[in-house]
């Protein structure tokens, strides 16, 4: 199958499946909390997935890759994003699995309507008004600040989006994990998982997995840590096996 790719365009290997995924090397392409969110995300056989922010398509694809979910949709609110995850959806046959969706973050419940998934995801844009230098390039800037969307926002709509029971997940930075913790609380959304990510062993860790679930009961778990590379260059086990090399 031929699909067009714009200027700037290409075509990378996703190692599950035989799938790929369009992106564009002069916007934001999908890093390793992606895979990593992918890979931590527990998805049921016969479950309806929503991926909030998705970009170009990254976890929906990868989810249908390596989970017996039922139905996944991607909601994005770029339109660039839009037409190349839409592409990507196509290159890989997917069409009766994945859906992605244009829509903004904060009318989502709006969109789909309340109680009707059974597992959300997220990687949002990790840094507010107080953290870091926005990308001039708004796409960038768009994927890495909260500029169209708050922490609040995501954690409202995906507590009024999912089943009782149903399960969120996350990928953000440690800094913010009490406000996220906090935010979680007071939308009825029980963390019950935490996994934090470490560069290497002897540095601080700079990203942290999460499931919370809604109604869930207190019960936290605080579970092994990823270690991303073993050594300078090399990465370990676990991230080979996560990736699917």
């Amino acid at each position: 199958m031929t699909i067009r790719l714009l200027e700037g365009e290409r075509i990378d290997e996703l190692h599950r499946n035989g799938y790929q995924i369009i992106q564009n090397e002069n916007g934001f392409c999908f890093g390793m909390d992606a895979v990593l969110l992918s890979g931590y995300a527990v998805v049921k056989k016969g479950e309806k997935v929503l991926d909030m922010g998705t970009g170009t398509g990254i976890i929906p694809i990868l989810l249908e890759a390596k989970t017996e979910g039922q139905h996944f949709t991607g909601l994005e609110i770029q339109g660039q994003s839009v037409d190349m995850a839409r592409r990507s959806v196509v290159l890989n046959h997917l069409e009766e699995k994945v859906d992605i969706v244009e829509g903004d973050i904060k009318n989502a419940s709006s969109l789909f309507g309340k109680a009707v998934f059974d597992v959300i995801t997220t990687n949002p844009p990790y840094m507010n008004e107080s953290h870091g230098l926005k990308n001039p390039e708004l796409p960038k800037a768009i994927a890495r600040h909260e500029l169209l969307c708050s922490l609040e926002d995501i954690v409202r709509e995906a507590a009024l989006m999912l089943k009782p029971g149903g399960r969120f997940y996350m990928v953000h930075r440690p800094r913010r994990l009490i406000e996220i913790i906090g935010m979680l609380s007071k939308y009825q959304l029980e963390v019950k998982r935490l996994k934090p990510v470490y560069p290497m062993a002897d540095k601080e860790a700079n990203m942290v997995l999460l499931e919370a679930v809604r109604g869930g009961r207190p019960l936290l778990k605080l579970e092994k840590p990823i270690i991303v590379y073993k050594e300078p260059g090399v990465y370990s086990d676990e991230i080979y096996d996560i990736y699917g090399y």
